[in-house]
């Protein structure tokens, strides 16, 4: 469950960043578009993550290890 819970965790973590309208210096304006919230890390690879550390933890709760 570890393992699942550090997958989600490091796909939030890859979400995060500066909104549309934070200029690369770190400030707020309201003219400046950032392009980078349409990054292929937060678009595609952190939401994959996610999900993927869900399936894990789903796994994990319903795996039952075989008994001898």
């Amino acid at each position: 469950m570890a393992i699942g819970i550090i997958t989600i965790a490091l796909g939030f973590f890859l979400m995060t960043g500066a909104d549309a309208n934070t200029r690369p210096d770190g400030v707020f304006d309201p003219n400046y578009w950032n392009q980078d919230i349409f990054s292929w890390k937060r678009i595609r690879l952190a939401p994959t993550l996610v999900l993927i550390g869900f399936i894990i933890e789903i796994i994990a709760i319903l795996y039952q290890p075989k008994n001898k």
